[in-house]
């Protein structure tokens, strides 16, 4: 039997097409290896990156759950770096300790501004006024920090049935100065009896955006909080609903508002959507002070639900531009914030 004849070219070419489909293979096999960083049980949502040679990369962020609800006190153990370069297939996880990465002070980038807005009007001057006093210096204490932070100012403010949002104490991030005006109040505080709800909503607003511009114009990052209580409805009349829940609806993001109403003359209706962040409802005033409270936590997480977080790279001068992951782990949920850096000029020496 005469010998198969066999083609060296042909024999070439099919192991080359062999050896293509077993790169490629392999190599989309390694990509479905990689780690898929697709669970959103948290929201991570960047506010600022930057780069400071020689090799620390920093990183502004707020967390949130699904819900919207502010993750607060997180440190750095809640969080693994992931960086991909050119030479990395799949991105990989950096030393916290090599990286000395760290939750750093935010107050010289970040300011947080709470505006308390209280009604004076005739019924809680005359029914609740020392119970609304105590709830007022309540919520101070548990909004503000226990140590001084001029990365997180309070004012407050009153309304009555005039024309006007009236100043009782400007932002401070002096929590006596806050409590001392609280302390001053008495029952001739106001000479207008009537309610001009929306009013004072449309005017908080306004100066709660004015605020976050003057901040964001200065190079700060900036976020706020607006907190409205009542004890009845607009009775004034000057401005309707609709006014006042398009003033809280144009609201950057970065504000929340949180409405709390006390008594069964409220519109409760009407307070849910002006506390478009939270509401609360105290059936009576032995129940404002813990009603307070519940939303000063709120706020305070709020308030605490911003990080900057900071890392040294192992990058080097050269890599270009480089994919960057933070892992956020919180009660067992997990979240991604996906961006790059470029790692232009880094060399050693970062602490």
């Amino acid at each position: 039997m005469k010998p198969i004849s066999r083609n060296p070219v042909f024999i070439s070419l099919s192991s080359a097409a062999l050896l293509l489909i077993l790169f490629f293979g392999c190599k989309k096999n390694d990509d479905n290896n990689c780690p898929q960083f697709n669970d959103n049980q948290l929201v991570v949502t960047s506010q600022d990156e930057s780069t400071t040679l020689p090799g620390r990369v920093s990183v502004f962020f707020k967390v949130d759950d699904n819900t919207g609800r502010p993750i607060a006190q997180l440190d750095s153990s809640n969080f693994t770096i992931y960086e991909k370069g050119r030479n990395d297939e799949c991105p990989r996880m950096i030393s916290r300790t090599e990286s000395r990465s760290r939750i750093s002070p935010s107050s010289q980038v970040f300011n947080f501004n709470t505006m308390l807005v209280l009604d004076f009007s005739g019924s809680v001057i005359t029914n609740s006024l020392d119970e609304l006093k105590t709830a007022a210096k309540s919520f101070v204490e548990n909004v503000m920090p226990a140590v001084q932070d001029d990365a997180y100012k309070m004012g407050i403010w009153w309304f009555d049935g005039e024309n006007k949002l009236h100043q009782l104490v400007g932002f401070t991030a002096d929590k006596n100065s806050l409590n001392t005006a609280i302390d001053g109040i008495s029952s001739a505080i106001s000479t207008d009896p009537s309610t001009d709800l929306y009013g004072a909503v449309i005017k908080a607003s306004d100066l709660a955006k004015l605020t976050l511009d003057s901040v964001i114009a200065q190079g700060i990052i900036g976020a706020g909080s607006i907190v409205v209580f009542t004890d009845g409805t607009d009775q004034a009349a000057r401005f309707t609903k609709t006014e006042a829940y398009g003033k809280v609806n144009a609201l950057d993001e970065r504000i929340a508002v949180f409405s709390i109403g006390l008594g069964d003359e409220i519109d409760q209706t009407v307070l849910t959507s002006i506390g478009k962040s939270g509401t609360i409802f105290a059936g009576n005033k032995t129940e404002l002070e813990a009603k307070f409270v519940e939303i000063a936590n709120l706020v305070w997480a709020e308030a605490n639900s911003y990080y900057l977080f900071e890392y040294c790279s192992p990058k080097r001068d050269g890599s270009g531009i480089n994919d960057l992951i933070i892992e956020v782990v919180s009660a067992n949920k997990k979240g991604y914030l996906k961006t790059t850096f470029d790692a232009t000029g880094f060399t050693s020496g970062c602490q």
